[in-house]
């Protein structure tokens, strides 16, 4: 549900706002799709530069490039906002505002002064919980059952502008981060054009964000992904889950890395293992943990395609006492 006050009907030959759309990743694309078939209009998009990926280290476009050049709307890809060049461009533009999601880089003030309803960003969480890159990530390693969208001004704070609505949505006990940021991308990109409409219609008014409930969610590394077996297992199948798929979950396997899919934790009677001792049995590759044991889903070894544990350990034949993460 929207939480914002609805804007009126627009009456006839009353403009559109011109909006520049900045973004980057796959979750920006449905909010893009929205606001390009909406009553504004979408003059151009900014967004990261190309950068360089897979073996052949080719130059690869944005997922929000790519749509803007199915589109004919024009791209914008400064190294940095801060460009004078780029602040030369947003100056030609003249518009009335610019919505943001996960666009990848600050906004200076010399930018966000330039349309005359600021820059409006989209951020997945409720705010002011979970201010920072990864609020999906660290909503379900935090084990939150719920939790949602905001629309808020953008300001020089991290995340800390008043807020113009909400949405909210559960988080499920198998939820992946990539489940939920795909359920976000959508309910999401609806609210930011409710916003839009009440932005342009002068019904809706943000209001500052709460002083207490402010948690941060910084950018979560590789190096950061790898799984501490000490834990319960009800913290490492929330901590797996919410590094699907990015940056994804890893352990060592005999010194190789071994990535990790969403992993089960085992109900019934414990199985007594040690904090990543291995035990391959007919139901299943377990894994124990500080509490309990964990039932491995899909792995992935060094080199190596996705594959279900048991495939893998049919393979790597683990014998008894061996552990994972050493």
């Amino acid at each position: 549900m929207v939480a914002l006050r609805c804007a009126r009907p627009r009456r006839e030959g009353e403009p559109a706002l011109r909006l520049l759309f900045a973004g980057t990743p796959e979750a920006a694309v449905p909010s893009l799709d929205a606001l390009l078939g909406s009553r504004h209009d979408v003059v151009a998009v900014l967004t990261r530069p190309d950068a360089r990926a897979g073996r052949g280290r080719r130059s690869v476009r944005s997922p929000i490039a790519e749509r803007a050049d199915a589109a004919g709307v024009p791209v914008l890809q400064p190294r940095s906002p801060r460009e004078p060049a780029f602040l030369e461009q947003l100056t030609d533009l003249a518009v009335d505002c610019a919505p943001v999601v996960a666009y990848g880089a600050l906004v200076p003030p010399a930018a966000l002064e330039l349309p005359r309803h600021g820059w409006v960003n989209l951020h997945f969480s409720l705010l002011p919980a979970w201010r920072g890159a990864a609020p999906v990530q660290h909503a379900i390693m935090a084990g939150d059952q719920l939790t949602g969208a905001a629309t808020f001004r953008l300001e020089a704070g991290l995340d800390t502008g008043p807020v113009y609505g909400v949405v909210t949505e559960p988080i499920g006990p198998a939820d992946t981060a990539g489940d939920l940021l795909g359920r976000l991308a959508l309910s999401g990109a609806g609210l930011l054009v409710a916003t839009l409409d009440g932005i342009e219609a002068g019904t809706l008014v943000a209001e500052p964000q709460p002083t207490d409930g402010i948690s941060l969610a910084p950018r979560i590394e590789t190096a950061d992904a790898q799984v501490d077996w000490a834990l319960p297992a009800t913290v490492v199948d929330r901590r797996v889950r919410g590094l699907t798929p990015a940056p994804g979950a890893w352990t060592l396997w005999r010194g190789d890395r071994l990535r990790l899919g969403p992993l089960t934790p085992v109900t019934g009677d414990d199985p007594g293992l040690a904090p990543g001792e291995l035990s391959v049995r007919p139901d299943g590759v377990l894994v124990g943990t500080g509490s309990g044991a964990v039932r491995l889903g899909q792995v992935q070894p060094a080199g190596k395609r996705l594959q279900p544990a048991p495939d893998w350990a049919r393979g790597a034949r683990p014998t008894a006492g061996e552990v994972l993460g050493a």
